[in-house]
């Protein structure tokens, strides 16, 4: 990084690596110290998914470059929860700097079982600490606070310095009655609050929707009456983290007389580590996917992974009839109890339509109250901020729409000063005034496979350019003199086969291969890389004349 205009001696600075300008992928380092001797603690190592632009890439991880340079003076990792856009990089990216990983128990369980399903995963020190708890990591002084989110033990960060206090709120939303785990601890909040909050660091998701995000309270009664009124065998898909939405579908089966099959690892693995802490004592037991078939159509109810339109996932595999032993028949209820991500939109869309093609019915969240939001609308948002009442407000985890639309409330409840932020941001935050006073390298990495790259050397770049206009491959001899030596090799990949005028593709790339070499002065054929230089570019633009696409082209040029 540069050396800031001006050092205050010890701060305490924030840096988003991811998470900012976007939604996934979260990863912020905070750091106490003066520039040339800061300790750094990173809260949160996410990752997000990749869509049509990046193909057969698997998952997109922050580029951490800059810790990595930093390893020595990193102190440790602490995970705010157990959702893959907070946690999921921890195997990929952890051996590349093997600190100390503090978690609250669910989330130490969820990525220990998570682990087994991963062949050579790394094993990963942690150590579990609990909601309300007060510790140091290296020099930070941290306290955990109890907030509600969809899935079980989320939390809020209180940094306390010398020189004041910052609250990194994480993923929240106000939820007094989320059915499973603590709620949101307000009075807590009140009392930080009181004590005094410099900067709040807080989640945008959501500041574009007015009013409040539903109760899982709300969705418990919603999914009871959906149970209720269907008439034959209901599937429900949900993200399979969110316990509450696990606990409600249980408690409505039970009392419409039903019982509940697990279909799907992910499911079936956090039903085993909820069910080990405690989250769904009182409830019947949960039956295997052997018991879907004998079960009377009017008492079951299956929990199905695949609600963002996985296709390896079980809701996919029963919608094109593709299931070992579970189907659906003409009217089954299916219930998505879920948010599409945007980009999986097609995905989700392709198996409703599967489903609705056999007889089934589709309920949605704009059908039914069957899902909410684990993030805060506007309303909680201004709740909080009059609660918290901070000097500085920086918005993150969200996209620039939802960044700019929270800041405007920041400003509007009173919060003095906003600093947006983005992702390689310095931001200094004490002594004020908070503002960013640097940049550090950052960016992203892909894996792909079992390979994780930045995304130039990946060859998902050159990967998507083929599926948009094909490749063509091409070998030509020559000899001492530069003239062509017998016939020359054309390959063509995702080409079409013919143009408008009915001439195949494969002879006019080949007319223009030897019409090249030809045109090019004998003595200039002697440099092997101008020939295959000069082929390329009149293959490229042939093609380009007669489709309007121009494919990659790779040349190859031999001599004898």
């Amino acid at each position: 990084m540069r050396k800031p205009a001006a050092s205050t001696g010890d701060e305490f600075v924030f840096l988003p690596l991811g998470g900012v300008g976007e939604i996934g992928m979260n990863l912020a380092l905070y750091g106490i110290g003066p520039e040339d001797d800061r300790k750094w603690l990173m809260v949160d190592c996410g990752v997000s998914f990749a869509g049509p632009e990046l193909p057969g890439v698997d998952l997109i991880l922050p580029d951490i470059r800059f810790v990595e340079e930093e390893r020595a003076n990193l102190v440790g990792i602490l995970i705010t929860h157990a959702h893959e856009d907070h946690y999921g990089a921890l195997y990929d990216l952890w051996p590349r700097l093997e600190v100390p990983v503090y978690m609250t128990p669910f989330a130490a369980a969820l990525h220990a079982a998570k682990r087994e399903m991963e062949p050579g995963a790394p094993r990963i020190p942690t150590t579990v600490l609990q909601q309300g708890e007060r510790r140091s990591i290296g020099p930070f002084d941290i306290e955990l606070i109890a907030v509600s989110h969809s899935l079980p033990e989320p939390n809020a960060v209180l940094f306390r310095t010398p020189k004041g206090n910052v609250l990194h709120t994480g993923d929240w939303k106000i939820d007094l009655a989320p059915q499973v785990g603590q709620p949101i601890d307000m009075d807590r909040l009140a009392a930080i609050g009181r004590e005094g909050v410099d900067v709040m660091i807080c989640d945008s998701t959501n500041a574009v929707r007015e009013g409040r995000s539903p109760s899982e309270a709300d969705v418990a009664a919603g999914m009871e009456e959906v149970i209720r009124n269907a008439k034959k065998r209901v599937a429900v898909t949900i993200f399979a983290s969110n316990v509450a939405r696990i606990r409600s579908v249980a408690r409505a089966a039970e009392k419409t007389d039903r019982e509940v099959v697990i279909l799907g690892r992910a499911i079936r693995r956090v039903v085993d580590v909820a069910g080990e802490l405690g989250m769904l004592d009182g409830l019947p037991p949960f039956r295997d996917e052997e018991a879907y078939g004998y079960l009377p159509p009017d008492k079951v109810v299956a929990l199905v992974t695949g609600s963002q339109g996985e296709p390896r996932a079980a809701l996919a595999k029963i919608a094109f009839d593709d299931h070992r032993s579970v189907a659906l028949s003409a009217g089954d209820t299916v219930v998505f109890s879920s948010r599409t991500i945007p980009g999986n939109e097609k995905a989700v869309g392709a198996i409703q339509n599967a489903l609705v093609t056999h007889g089934v019915k589709i309920v949605t969240d704009r059908d039914a109250m069957i899902h909410t939001s684990g993030h805060p609308r506007r309303d909680e948002l201004a709740e909080l901020y009059k609660l918290i009442s901070p000097k500085v407000a920086i918005p993150v985890h969200g996209e620039p729409v939802h960044l700019a639309a929270h800041a405007e409330l920041a400003r509007s409840v009173g919060v003095p000063k906003v600093v947006m932020a983005k992702n390689g941001a310095l931001v200094r935050l004490l002594p004020g005034p908070a503002e960013v006073v640097d940049h550090a390298p950052h960016g992203i990495l892909v894996k792909d496979g079992s390979l994780i790259r930045e995304p130039e050397v990946s060859g998902v770049i050159e990967r998507r350019k083929v599926s948009f206009a094909g490749a063509v491959a091409i070998t030509v001899v020559l000899d001492g003199r530069g003239e062509l030596v017998g016939d020359f090799a054309v390959s063509l990949f995702g080409l079409p086969t013919t143009d408008d005028r009915g001439e195949a593709f494969r002879d006019a790339v080949g007319g223009v291969v030897e019409g090249t070499v030809e045109s090019i002065p004998r003595q200039r054929r002697r440099d092997d890389e101008l020939v295959a230089e000069a082929i390329r570019r009149a293959v490229r633009s042939a093609v380009n004349e007669r489709w309007g696409k121009k494919p990659l082209c790779d040349v190859t040029v031999l001599r004898v």
